[in-house]
């Protein structure tokens, strides 16, 4: 099932054996962090009715030609062919222009200049944006029919249990209500976890389960783990800015051209990677931080790969074929 046929589904109702009525949001409730949700399954009034296909109508009837990233392009190209040409690589003036220029491509540090999206990767980059917009809320009964949807992706053999419970523990949250573990992530976390449940269910049943490699007596928490990741990947893409200066947020935007899915199949491979790096150092519960940031390095030199179309393309992506 497509991620937008799951959200229909969950807006339908009958996950738990009835409809309801979809909750509202204010603006003024959504996260000054990392923010995660989307407007065709969520709870935020605002965002309804807004498809991908009325975001790329708009950006197409836009009649903006983005003189404004192009001339800072050119500039930026002139300038690094003076330098380099007129000026001669060996000069003094040429050391001094060129990095003042172009930057270092990898370093955070060091803002690339923007680049000229295109009507598609517009509308994809801004949909995406506005799944990131909401909160996870609790009280939400989308939100509540999710987190049901995902402990049947999850245990379809156990029986299904109340919104707070202890056997939620079994999953990774670190408390019997799991709505409590989403305070630096959102309700996109929930999402791709669910999408990471329905497209690749043996990666995703090995991780839940700890099934592979020699595990430590005090693994990290599944669930938890996931928001982390979410959390990161907003961070390692650049998300938060208007357009992405950043190297592997370029990248990723380039992938949004193949792709419309490529930020939920992104967090697979990113999960699958913090797991090989977690066995490989051998490690335990309390050498979380230090797994995730090894895994952030990983995916960044890995994003920063010549002639990366999609997804798949990136090494990691084959530890997702189990």
């Amino acid at each position: 099932m497509s991620s937008r046929a799951l959200r229909r589904r969950l807006h339908d109702g009958n996950i738990d054996g009835g409809s309801h009525d979809r909750c509202e949001t204010s603006a003024s409730d959504a996260l000054s962090e990392p923010l995660l949700a989307d407007g065709d399954y969520g709870c935020n009034k605002h965002n309804e009715g807004t498809s991908l296909g009325d975001i790329l109508d708009e950006e197409r009837r836009k009649e903006d030609p983005h003189w404004t990233v192009v001339f800072s392009n050119v500039i930026v190209q002139w300038a690094q062919w003076l330098a380099n040409i007129v000026l001669g690589s060996g000069s003094l003036l040429a050391r001094i222009v060129v990095p003042f220029i172009s930057g270092t491509q990898s370093g955070d540090n060091n803002p690339l200049p923007p680049v000229l999206l295109s009507p598609l990767q517009e509308a994809r980059l801004k949909y995406l944006k506005q799944r990131l917009s909401i909160p996870f809320d609790g009280t939400c009964s989308d939100h509540q029919d999710a987190l049901r949807l995902l402990w049947r992706l999850a245990y379809p053999e156990r029986p299904l249990p109340a919104l707070k419970a202890e056997v939620w523990k079994d999953m990774g949250w670190q408390g019997s209500d799991p709505s409590t573990d989403f305070r630096g992530g959102g309700f996109i976390s929930l999402e791709n976890l669910i999408f990471f449940a329905k497209t690749y269910p043996e990666a995703f049943q090995n991780l839940l389960h700890k099934r592979d490699g020699d595990r430590s007596e005090w693994e990290y928490p599944f669930a938890v783990a996931g928001i982390n990741i979410s959390f990161m990947l907003v961070q390692i893409l650049d998300l938060q800015s208007g357009n992405p200066s950043k190297l592997a947020g370029q990248r990723f935007v380039e992938m949004l051209s193949h792709d419309d899915m490529a930020f939920d199949n992104l967090f697979c491979v990113a999960f699958r990677m913090l797991d090989a790096q977690w066995l490989a150092k051998h490690a335990s519960y309390m050498e979380f931080n230090e797994v995730l940031k090894s895994t952030r390095s990983q995916l960044e030199r890995e994003m920063a790969l010549e002639d990366l179309s999609g997804v798949k393309d990136l090494p990691a992506y084959n530890l997702l074929r189990v």
